[in-house]
Parts: C-alpha cells; sequence; structure tokens
C-alpha cells in the first residue's frame, strides 16, 4: 500500500461527501427522506465524530480526550447536540478532516493504533493503511447514502454517465 494513494482516494470520498450536500438548505440538511429516518447533518456528525475523530484522533494517535469522551453505550455521533447548525456540523466535519491529516502525514503506513477500544472483541486494523482503508470504505459508502438522499431532494446527482 502506498499512504499518498490511500490520502488521495480518502480525499476524494471526502470531496464527495462535501461536493453532495453543498447548496442544501438547512431545512434540506435536516430532512429525513429514506425510511431508515437519518438526515443529511446526522450522516455529516457521524463522519466526522465517528469515523475521522474516533479513527483518526482516537485510534490512530490515541488522543486522551478522545478516548475518554468515547462511549460504546451511546449513539455516538448519530446524534446532533441541540443547537449545532448544519453549518456548524459541516465546519466539524472539514476541522476533523483536517486534523486527520495531520495524523496521516505524521504516522508511518505500518504504525500499530496507538490505542484499540476493548468492545470491538477480537476485531482489530493492525496499522494506519489498515484505518485508511476502513475508513475510505465507510466514507464512501455514506457518500452513496448521501447521493440517493440528495437525489430524492432536489434530483441532484453527483456522477451523471451519458
Amino acid at each position: 500500500m502506498d499512504k499518498d494513494v490511500l490520502a488521495a482516494h480518502l480525499g476524494s470520498a471526502r470531496r464527495h461527501v462535501l461536493g453532495i450536500v453543498d447548496g442544501l438548505s438547512d431545512d434540506d440538511l435536516q430532512r429525513a427522506v429514506l425510511p431508515s429516518g437519518w438526515t443529511p447533518t446526522q450522516l455529516l456528525h457521524h463522519l466526522a465524530v465517528d469515523v475521522e475523530r474516533f479513527w483518526f484522533r482516537g485510534t490512530v494517535a490515541g488522543e486522551p480526550e478522545v478516548v475518554a469522551a468515547i462511549d460504546p453505550d451511546s449513539d455516538g455521533g448519530w446524534t446532533v447536540p441541540p443547537g449545532l447548525a448544519p453549518s456548524d456540523v459541516i465546519t466539524l466535519y472539514r476541522n476533523e478532516i483536517e486534523r486527520a491529516a495531520a495524523i496521516i502525514a505524521a504516522t508511518d503506513l505500518d504504525a500499530p493504533p496507538a490505542w484499540w477500544p476493548g468492545f470491538f472483541g477480537d476485531y482489530r486494523l493492525a496499522d494506519l493503511g489498515e484505518v485508511m482503508l476502513h475508513v475510505l470504505t465507510e466514507t464512501a459508502t455514506h457518500a452513496g447514502h448521501l447521493d440517493a438522499v440528495r437525489e430524492l431532494i432536489d434530483g441532484r446527482q453527483w456522477l451523471v454517465l451519458d
């Protein structure tokens, strides 16, 4: 695996997430359109807290304040704190991406996680490379979810091949 290639693909997936929600109103960002009931704002908050922050600041870097805040019995990032506007959630996601990028740049691809959650049982990612692949997969998957939501909201599609 090449760290620059992984980082480039991860960056592409992150831009997809941000691009597909670009231009949505606050009302649309807070509207659930799929039967599961989540909103784009909730999904963005999940990506910021449960994906970027958890995997890079928590697992890879072992930041004590991030590790201490992890509660495996909560629904984590899916709950947007009251009063946090959709634009604030987008800013939070961007900030977590920046912090993750700094951790990625400063960490060897084969470096093991500095912290690992006991609540995962036997599941384990061995190093930064595997964490990056996991985050890339989750981010790309959620970008696809947001594609479907955006198309239902206003018909916009991210990639149209004629």
